[in-house]
C-alpha cells in the first residue's frame, strides 16, 4: 500500500526545524537536488526588479562553536528556540547547527547577539 500525498504533508506538518533540515538534506543526496530557490526572472525591459530580488528578508542564525562558558550557550540556545535542555544540549554539543531559520533580520541579529553574549561562535547568513 502506498503512502498518499496528504500523509506525507501531515507527517512533514509534525516535524520539528531540525528535522526538516535533515530531511530536505536527504532529499538532496538521495536525488541529487538542491532545495536553493530558484531565482525568477523579471520583465525583459526592467533592470529595477533585479535589485529588489537581491534585498535578503530571511536570515539563518547558526551556532558555530560554544567556547569555554557551554552552560551559558545552552540557556541562551534554549531562550532563542523555546527547546528542552536535552535538546539544546544536543544542538550545541552538535555545532556548528542553524539555531533560528527564516527568521527576519531584527530576530537573527538579536538571537546572534544572545548567544555570542554566552560566549559562543555564532554566524547569521
Amino acid at each position: 500500500m502506498a503512502i498518499t500525498k496528504d500523509e506525507i504533508i501531515k507527517a512533514v506538518g509534525n516535524m520539528s526545524v531540525m528535522d526538516l533540515n535533515d530531511l530536505v538534506k536527504a532529499f538532496e543526496e538521495k536525488f541529487g537536488v538542491s532545495a536553493a530557490a530558484m531565482a525568477v526572472a523579471g520583465p525583459a525591459g526592467g533592470g529595477g526588479g533585479a535589485a529588489a530580488a537581491e534585498e535578503k528578508t530571511e536570515f539563518t542564525v547558526n551556532l558555530l562553536e560554544a567556547g569555554a562558558n557551554k552552560v551559558g550557550v545552552i540557556k541562551a540556545v534554549r531562550e532563542i528556540t523555546g527547546l528542552g535542555l536535552k535538546e539544546a544540549k544536543d544542538l550545541v554539543d552538535g555545532a556548528p547547527k542553524p539555531i533560528k531559520e527564516a527568521v527576519d533580520k531584527k530576530t537573527a541579529e538579536e538571537a546572534k547577539k544572545k548567544l555570542e553574549d554566552a560566549g559562543a561562535k555564532a554566524e547569521m547568513k
